[in-house]
């Protein structure tokens, strides 16, 4: 009796976090188990069944019926058949078992070498053409490897890739954290952005300095490309004067055409009209881009494969 109030007390509905850890640990290992006995209705044939000797099954259900503090089932010599509540706990025991099922089918399916799937972050600025030509081309040897695509500045790749939410990601400026392996890739020269109807439009090179007095348009504080421009404006001896700050390089060089501001950035895809991108002599301006993962994770298969390629493209990653 003081087993069975014990018992009772480890699966008290109070539907606290610890409760229902406990209960899950409780329970998990005698699921199997009940439905393998409530399919065959024989506890003998289930053991079977099952490879499990018929004595341990026997007491993992009355050790199940004990913790519960409910019958499951009426026996009837070397036969059972399920009480009304054990047709209850079979109908959810059952979907919990599917789902654990379809769970494991899937991690084995994303770990499959041939058919697995890869979580991948990067960069916007990498999206319209590196990404695609990086894909491409590891595809022509591993056609059927899913990805799971991620566009997003630095800090909030790193955080998903933390989270186990990625695998890789693309990302500037390399970081450097104890928890994360990096590895840098290749280098993209930044230029200096102005409309084109601007004072310096005419000219092939620019000191940063010279741009002391514009009024900058700028990625927002925690993109990689933003801390960058901060600090090379502040090696060329002033702090930028910011009118606009977006999230998108692209939108950024927009607001250039249309004269609101001057700004720091990656060579465009296909040029823009109404701008002009000016080489910047001093100081170097040059953004590195590396790949990152989780340091002491495990790689799946295909994650292995994907990380080998993008380390054999280094110094040529870039378009």
């Amino acid at each position: 009796m003081a087993h069975q109030q014990s018992s009772q007390a480890r699966l008290s509905p109070s539907g606290d976090t610890e409760d229902i850890t406990a209960t899950a640990l409780l329970l998990a290992p005698r699921l199997a188990y009940f439905a393998g006995v409530a399919r065959t209705e024989h506890v003998t044939r289930a053991a079977l069944e099952m490879n499990v000797p018929q004595p341990t099954l026997s007491r993992a259900m009355a050790r199940l019926e004990q913790d519960l503090g409910v019958d499951l089932f009426a026996r009837h010599g070397r036969t059972v058949s399920l009480t009304p509540a054990g047709r209850t706990f079979l109908a959810s025991v059952e979907r919990a078992l599917a789902e654990v099922e379809r769970a494991a089918e899937e991690v084995r399916a994303d770990a499959d070498p041939a058919t697995g799937k890869v979580a991948f972050g990067f960069l916007h600025t990498m999206g319209a053409e590196t990404v695609p030509g990086l894909l491409h081309a590891f595809r022509a040897d591993h056609p059927r490897i899913r990805f799971s695509l991620v566009q997003n500045y630095g800090e909030a790749m790193l955080e998903r890739l933390r989270a186990g939410e990625l695998d890789l990601c693309l990302t500037s400026p390399v970081p450097d954290a104890p928890d994360l392996v990096a590895r840098r890739l290749d280098e993209q020269k930044l230029r200096l952005v102005v409309p084109a109807d601007h004072r310096l439009a005419g000219r092939r090179r620019i000191r940063l300095a010279e741009a002391s007095d514009e009024t900058f348009v700028t990625l927002e504080p925690g993109y990689g490309l933003r801390r960058i421009t901060d600090d090379l404006c502040r090696e060329a001896g002033f702090k930028p004067r910011i009118a606009f700050e977006g999230e998108e390089a692209e939108t950024l060089r927009g607001l250039v055409a249309a004269g609101l501001g001057v700004a720091l950035l990656p060579p465009p895809t296909v040029p823009r009209p109404g701008v002009v991108e000016l080489t910047v002599t001093a100081p170097r301006a040059a953004r590195e881009i590396g790949v990152a993962w989780l340091a002491d994770r495990p790689d799946t298969p295909p994650v292995a494969a994907f990380k080998k390629f993008l380390l054999s493209r280094r110094g040529s990653l870039l378009p």
